[in-house]
Parts: C-alpha cells; sequence; structure tokens
C-alpha cells in the first residue's frame, strides 16, 4: 500500500475541539432518531434478497409501517468480493436481481431502502469494496440505487489500528515517547511537563507515553470524561521574541506509541505532521529545530496527537461531501458505526444522524432459522446491560442539532433475553432516544403476541419520537452514584430512574430494575431533583400517570413504585396536575 497520510478535509474548527454543532457539507438536522429493520442480528452475512423482501412485506403486514419503522437497511455480506471496474456490484446469487431493484420494490411498499459500507478497505466481513479512496465512486452508485440510509463501520481502517487492521497504524493516532523539550537554550524535562486529560503514561525509565486519544470501543472508560491528553509546558519570556523548539522523542507503531506529533503554542498549531523514526521506543534523538513565536510573559507549549478523532471524522466527511456534491437536496440518514472507538459523541454531530458508542451489542448473530443470542450482562460491550450503562450517562451529547447516540441494534426476540428483558431492553431503547433498528426474523412474529406487543408499543415508540428530541437522564441510581445524571456505573446490582422531558410539558419516568433479584425497598423519583437537573422537567403536587405496559391510567400524589421484580421496568407517561 502507498504511504497514506491523514488529510485536512475537515480543519473548519479549532484542531481539538468539535463543540461547535455546525454540521459540514450541509448535512441536514432535526432527524429524530431511526426507525427500521438491520439484516445483521437476524440473519449476519447471509442475508438474501429473498429474506429482504419477505421483510418487508412482513413489516407492512404487521402493521410495523404505520408505527414509524421505515427503514429496510442490507448489512454486510451483500456486495460481490471485489470491486468491479472500480464499483461496487451485487452479490449476484443473493441478490442476482441488483440494488436498484430491490430499493424500487421497498419504495412501492411504502418503506425506504439502506445499504451498508466501511470507511475502511474492505468490510468487516472482509470484501475489499470498503469507501476508503472511493468515496465518489460510491457516493454516484448509492445515488444511483436510490439508497435513503447508510450505515457505515469501521473495519480495516488504514488512519488507525482499527479492528482486522494493521496494528501498525497506531502510528497516526499517537504522539512519539516524549522526554523533554528545549525552548531556545533551555531544556525542560518530565517534572516541566504536566499531563492533562487522561490515559497518558509515565514510564519508569523516565518518559511519557500513550499521548493521544484513548480506545473507546469497549466499556471501561466513561463516555463523559476529556477523551483525549496533552502534555502541557509553561514558558515564561521577557518579550515577544522568535526562538525555537526541539523534542526529545522516540517512535514506535502500536497502541500508546507512535511517529505523528502535533506541536502548539496556545492556540496555534505550529507542527502537525510524521517525526523521523527511531531505532526503537526507547533511542530517543532530539528534532530538528522548529521556529516558535513567543509572547511577553506566560507561553502555553502543547504537545498531543488528536489525530484518531480527526482523522475519523475526516474519513466520514468524504463519502458525505461526496453525497451532497451529486444530490444536495436528498436527506440519506447517516449512521456511522465506529463502535465509540474515537469517542464520536464529540464529534458525530458534525456529519452524522448516529453513532454508536460501543463494539457490537451481541458477537452471536443468527441465520435463516435460527434466532442468534443477545445477553443482559457481559464483561465486554456484548450485552444489554454493557450498552445501556454508557448510553444512559450521554444525554448531553444527544438532540435534534447534533445526533443520537447508538447503543446498536435491538436484541428483542433473540435466544437468551426473556420477556421481562426484552420488554426493559426496549423501554430503555425508547427512553434514551436511540434508533431503535429491530433485528428480528418476522416470521417469528405474530400481531398480538408477546414480541409484537413490545416493538409496537405506541406509548414507548412515542416516548422514543418526541418531537422535542431530548434523552432521558438518569436521575436516580440504588448504588448510591452521586451525580447520577453523569455518573458512569456498571455494577448492575441495582434499580434506575430515568426522566425524560415530552411535547406539551409532559415526561416520561422508568423505574429499571437491571438486576436479576427482586427490589422490593421501595422507589420515588425526586421530581424537585429532577427539575433541577433536567430542563423541562417540573415538579407538581399531583400527577396523572399513564403505564406504557398495561395502558391504565391513573392519579398520584408521588411517583413511586413498591417493588420491582427481576428484570423489569415501570414506565409511565406523565402529565403534570394543575
Amino acid at each position: 500500500m502507498a504511504e497514506l497520510k491523514p488529510d485536512k478535509l475537515t480543519r473548519d474548527t479549532r484542531f481539538d475541539s468539535f463543540e461547535d454543532t455546525k454540521p459540514l457539507f450541509g448535512k441536514k438536522k432535526g432527524n429524530l432518531p431511526a426507525m427500521g429493520w438491520n439484516s445483521w442480528n437476524a440473519f449476519g452475512s447471509g442475508n438474501t434478497e429473498a429474506l429482504t423482501k419477505m421483510t418487508a412485506d412482513r413489516m407492512v403486514e404487521l402493521g410495523l409501517d404505520k408505527l414509524g419503522y421505515s427503514f429496510v437497511v442490507l448489512d454486510d455480506g451483500c456486495y460481490k468480493q471485489e470491486r468491479v471496474d472500480g464499483k461496487l456490484s451485487n452479490e449476484e446469487v443473493k441478490f442476482p436481481s441488483g440494488f436498484k431493484k430491490l430499493a424500487d420494490y421497498i419504495h412501492k411498499k411504502g418503506l425506504k431502502f439502506g445499504m451498508y459500507n466501511d470507511i475502511g478497505t474492505n468490510l468487516c466481513a472482509g470484501a475489499a469494496v470498503g469507501t476508503c479512496g472511493h468515496e465518489a465512486d460510491d457516493a454516484k452508485s448509492y445515488i444511483e440505487w436510490d439508497v435513503d440510509f447508510l450505515k457505515v463501520d469501521n473495519c480495516y481502517y488504514p488512519f488507525d489500528n482499527a479492528t482486522f487492521s494493521d496494528p501498525e497504524n497506531a502510528r497516526f493516532v499517537f504522539a512519539p515517547n516524549i522526554k523533554g523539550i528545549k525552548v531556545g537554550d533551555k531544556k525542560y524535562g518530565l517534572k516541566d511537563l504536566k499531563a492533562k486529560g487522561r490515559a497518558a503514561h509515565l514510564q519508569s525509565t523516565g518518559y511519557v507515553n500513550g499521548i493521544g486519544t484513548i480506545d473507546g470501543t469497549g466499556p471501561k472508560y466513561s463516555p463523559t470524561m476529556q477523551a483525549s491528553n496533552e502534555l502541557i509546558c509553561k514558558v515564561n519570556a521577557k518579550s515577544d521574541t522568535e526562538t525555537a523548539i526541539s523534542v526529545e522523542y522516540a517512535t514506535g507503531k502500536r497502541e500508546n506509541v507512535g511517529e505523528w506529533l502535533q506541536i502548539a503554542v496556545g492556540e496555534d498549531l505550529i507542527f502537525d505532521g510524521w517525526v523521523p523514526a527511531t531505532e526503537s521506543e526507547e533511542s530517543f534523538v532530539w528534532s530538528k529545530p522548529l521556529k516558535i513565536k513567543l509572547k511577553k510573559g506566560e507561553n502555553v507549549i502543547r504537545l498531543m496527537n488528536h489525530r484518531r478523532q480527526e482523522n475519523t471524522l475526516n474519513s466520514y466527511a468524504r463519502l458525505l461531501k461526496q453525497l451532497k456534491e451529486i444530490a444536495p437536496d436528498k436527506d440519506i440518514v447517516y449512521s456511522a458505526c465506529e463502535w465509540g472507538k474515537t469517542s464520536p459523541h464529540n464529534w458525530g454531530h458534525k456529519v452524522c444522524d448516529s453513532w454508536r458508542i460501543l463494539n457490537d451489542i451481541t458477537f452471536r448473530v443468527g441465520s435463516d432459522g435460527d434466532p442468534g443470542h443477545g445477553d443482559w450482562v457481559s464483561g465486554y460491550t456484548n450485552s444489554v446491560t454493557s450498552q445501556y450503562n454508557k448510553a444512559v450517562v450521554m444525554g448531553e451529547y444527544a438532540g435534534l442539532d447534533k445526533g443520537w447516540n447508538d447503543p446498536d441494534m435491538l436484541m428483542v426476540g433473540m435466544e437468551g433475553l426473556n420477556l421481562a428483558q426484552n420488554k426493559t431492553h426496549f423501554a430503555m431503547w425508547c427512553m434514551m432516544n436511540s434508533p431503535l433498528m429491530l433485528g428480528i426474523d418476522f416470521r417469528r412474529v405474530k400481531k398480538g403476541d408477546d414480541l409484537y406487543n413490545i416493538i409496537a408499543n405506541e406509548e414507548l415508540i412515542s416516548i422514543n419520537q418526541d418531537p422535542l428530541g431530548v434523552q432521558a437522564r438518569r436521575i436516580f441510581s440504588s448504588t448510591g452514584a452521586s451525580n447520577p445524571v453523569r455518573r458512569y456505573v456498571r455494577d448492575n446490582d441495582r434499580v434506575d430512574i430515568l426522566v425524560k422531558p415530552l411535547e406539551g410539558g409532559k415526561f416520561a419516568v422508568s423505574f429499571i430494575n437491571l438486576s436479576d433479584k427482586s427490589k422490593s425497598e421501595g422507589y420515588e423519583a425526586d421530581m424537585a431533583y429532577a427539575a433541577k437537573k433536567v430542563k423541562g422537567i417540573k415538579s407538581a403536587k399531583g400527577y396523572e400517570i399513564l403505564d406504557v405496559w398495561t395502558k391504565k391510567t391513573k392519579e398520584v400524589k408521588a411517583l413511586k413504585v413498591a417493588k420491582l421484580a427481576p428484570f423489569e421496568n415501570v414506565t409511565w407517561i406523565v402529565t403534570p396536575l394543575k
């Protein structure tokens, strides 16, 4: 492969900050969370044209289209293994009619058509047809096929050590090991360099590594903390002056030590590129001097690498740019399946409608005749609670002016989850304004059965699709966590209380038992606290509550439940009484 170099396509904002919500390339905002079906959890890479048509037929027969489920999305496994004349092409055995005819079939049903690709060189299942370097051709194909939704993955990504890609690509996204700097004739060692952020590591042999952005693919880190770090050195100048800076460094090609360095004086980025490779990770050398300007007084020198976020944003932006150049008025819902690797909740709002927050919710997907398997708990990401625990504290990053946190596709109907878990799983996703992408073989669903009554719960869907577009906030955790709105909690032996503002002064409240034990301590939603923490929530002397599961309505003075069965949720739509 030719030498790759990150570009500066989206460098329209401060290089280490994506806090503005200005979209790039005319990306439309204001979409509510997407609702529909994705083929992956149901059929994996074994999906076919026949199964897709069956799914569209059943969605209409079950009346799910009338409830808002509109997208039918092909996931991995639909393309040929190689490009044909540089273009994407349908796998002829599984999709003999081609994608345009399939799109026409789905559109005639009143539904919308979605497809899948990857920002890397290959798709996750291995086909060498990723969008990297082919954005213009692929955008043209998607417009010709009349695609309404794009899920874009992050495998084989050449600007990071993403899944299935070369681990040495970490050289792009981490700074070298740093021992010190020299400004003019004065040296500054580790005692003068202060770490800002997290994940930078002081080594016993006297240098710092891990200068970059943490890998957020797994559940380890809280998403409400800063994802990147920097080394800061404060340099005093007696007058405005021009001088030179050198860095004592050693390079590597793995997680935590790389070859790409960014240097700034205050907010002025003065260097952003490769440094010459060293013999080893502990063979320290001095870089060539780089001219800098210092102002009289204190100057802040910053050593860093924010490329993990910048590169990924650039790659997602390149495809969007091409789509908008070809069809500027076509609103294609753009879903980044980036697994939370680069904390896309920081930057996804600039190009995407939603962004995955973690790796897959399940690694045991179904096939034709096999429903697949889902777990309630796990030590990694592949469970309902792993995804929920992270998404529930991410409300500040979501909204109509941004987009939506995506804890992955729903596992309702997969083996491994009982009825209570399926109901609570669905309620969680609705409260958190997550995209409602079903992953079920609809041949297993009958109108009026347990699975249908979950996915067709109109009250819960209305909570998810409420026009205010505000993600629920957690106002209570029985673990005793302080600031439950933002505190990341992974102990599942607990009860959470969530509140979500709704249109017209109403709100939703959900009492959720995450554990496998009955909880009979009694729980009350502190509405005075909620009103302080959550905009749009007001306490009152009485409330009318509609139970979304029993459909019963009553008036109460306080919002409380006496007990919760294992995995149970009690969810109400609440109207404050005057």
